[in-house]
């Protein structure tokens, strides 16, 4: 995690926020019946939320830092996921609970598109730049 992190730092403009506790982010799980994938936990633990690549970038959310994540157990066209950010675009960032995928949800398309599925966290920040169109 530590090698992504200064990787980013080194691609643009970054705000991270205090990182959340493990107890923080236990009970934000327990209060909405779900786990979040681990690496994000991990993230979390470093930076519980933050805005990455500014001005054009991405904001996370966080559990005990508002904007908080979003559980979208009601209305809407992203039932069951969990909002844990979004794109400036307004497309959310989300992941489903004890899922590791983290994904992108394309609002125009209504559909999370195959080219914007990531098999992590990790793997998703390594993707980060080149979402964004900040190149390497």
């Amino acid at each position: 995690m530590k090698e992504t992190i200064d990787s980013l730092s080194k691609k643009g403009k970054m705000i991270f926020f205090a990182g959340a506790t493990e107890k923080q982010i236990h009970e934000f799980e327990l209060m909405h019946d779900i786990v979040l994938p681990s690496q994000y936990r991990e993230w979390l633990k470093f930076s519980d939320g933050g805005d990455l690549f500014l001005p054009a970038g991405v904001q996370l959310y966080g559990v005990a830092h508002k904007p908080l994540i979003n559980v979208m157990d009601g209305e809407g066209d992203i039932v069951g996921c969990i909002v844990i950010g979004a794109l400036t675009t307004g497309d959310p960032i989300v992941c489903e609970s004890n899922d590791e995928t983290i994904s992108i949800y394309n609002q125009e398309a209504e559909r999370i598109e195959n080219d914007e599925q990531f098999a992590n966290f990790l793997d998703f920040l390594n993707n980060l730049s080149g979402i964004v169109g900040e190149g390497d």
